[in-house]
Order: structure tokens, then C-alpha cells, then sequence
């Protein structure tokens, strides 16, 4: 059984995929406590499911064969490895959101794997799982959250010493919403010509008024 927040049916607005339909499945749940986080109202409420259920709740939504299984952290229940696998045998592309502080490992390689590292502005930085960053698949994108010029000379820091630019199918740079205007830290990279994609949360945009469900 799986502990899950909330399963719904939206526009994709994150990653190198975004824009487009997209399954969710939001798992409950997380041991980091991100400054910024979005999230809290997954940290605790939820109920039990079922692989089986949650693939026919999906089929029931809509015939889109892409799903996002995220958080909280998804990792924190081991049973996840089932159900992402009994995604990926019944036909979806299955993209996996994680805090990048947990082993990401042994994550079935059809699963395109979407890792944070946490930079300082998180509170969080302690917290990254370094053997996930060594272990990088080319169909993994790697995404950075930005809160102010500390953050992002870090994360251009990291970026070059890891190679990820040349490791992943992308780098994110996102800026946090509401304390970093995404003008600024596009003017940052395009001062240093970082090959890093600039990322703005489009399910904020599109539904300012939303923060569950989208």
C-alpha cells in the first residue's frame, strides 16, 4: 500500500515536458523541511492505496500516457518502485520528482528521473545524496531552485564541477516564486551564458489563484 496526497490530471509545468498534459500522482510524505517548499499540506495527509487502483484511477481520468509521480518525497516509501514500474509496463512514460536526498539508484531506468539539489537558500544543502549526481542517466534532468545570487553562483558552481550540462537531457535553474523574479535570474545566466534552462513554474502561472491540483 501506498500513502498518497492527491492524484489529478493537469498541465505538466515543470521540467523539460512542460506545457503538456500530464497525469500527477502525489505521494505523502517527506524527511526535508525545504525553506520554500509548496508543498506542505502533503507532509502528513493522505490515504492508502494500491498500485492496481491508482493505475485504473489514472485510466479513468484521462488516456494520457504520461504521469508524474511526485511529492513530498516519492522515495520515502519503498513501495513506489512497484508502482513506477507498473507504470512503465502498462504504457506510460513515467517521470519521477525527487528531493535528490534520497537513493535514486535503483529507480527502473525507463523512469526519467527529475532530481533536485538543494542549494543553500534551502535550508537543505546538508542534505544531498552526492552518489545520485554520480550515478546520472542522459535521460535525467537535474533541477536547482534559486533564491538569490548566493544561490545561483552555487548552483553555476555545481553545475560545472559536476559536468552536468553534459551528463543530463537538461539542467534547471527556477527561481522561487514570489522572492526571485525570474527576469533577474535570467539576466545572471545570460550575463555568464550558462548552459542551464530557465525554468517558470507554469502552473502558477496559469492558475495563480490554485495551489492543489494543478
Amino acid at each position: 500500500m501506498l500513502r498518497i496526497n492527491e492524484i489529478f490530471f493537469s498541465v505538466q509545468g515543470e521540467g523539460s515536458r512542460r506545457g503538456r498534459p500530464c497525469h500527477f500522482v502525489r505521494l505523502s510524505g517527506c524527511p526535508l523541511r525545504c525553506r520554500w517548499c509548496d508543498t506542505t499540506y502533503a507532509f502528513h495527509q493522505g490515504e492508502p492505496w494500491t498500485s492496481e487502483a491508482v493505475l485504473e484511477r489514472l485510466e479513468e481520468l484521462s488516456p494520457t500516457r504520461l504521469v508524474c509521480v511526485t511529492g513530498g518525497e516519492p522515495l520515502a516509501q519503498a513501495e513506489v518502485h512497484d508502482l513506477m514500474r507498473g507504470l512503465c509496463d502498462a504504457g506510460f512514460t513515467v517521470l519521477l520528482e525527487s528531493s535528490g536526498a534520497l537513493d535514486a539508484r535503483g529507480v527502473d531506468p525507463r523512469v526519467v528521473r527529475i532530481l533536485d539539489l538543494k542549494a543553500p537558500g534551502s535550508g537543505e544543502e546538508g542534505r544531498n545524496y552526492w552518489p545520485n549526481f554520480e550515478a546520472l542517466r542522459p535521460s535525467d534532468e537535474v533541477k536547482i531552485v534559486i533564491t538569490d545570487r548566493r544561490d545561483y553562483d552555487w548552483a553555476v558552481d555545481r553545475m560545472r564541477e559536476l559536468q552536468l550540462q553534459d551528463r543530463v537531457h537538461c539542467v534547471l535553474f527556477v527561481p522561487v516564486w514570489g522572492e526571485l523574479e525570474g527576469s533577474q535570474l535570467a539576466e545572471w545566466m545570460l550575463n555568464d551564458a550558462v548552459d542551464a534552462t530557465l525554468q517558470l513554474q507554469e502552473h502558477k502561472l496559469l492558475w495563480p489563484d490554485r495551489d492543489r491540483g494543478v
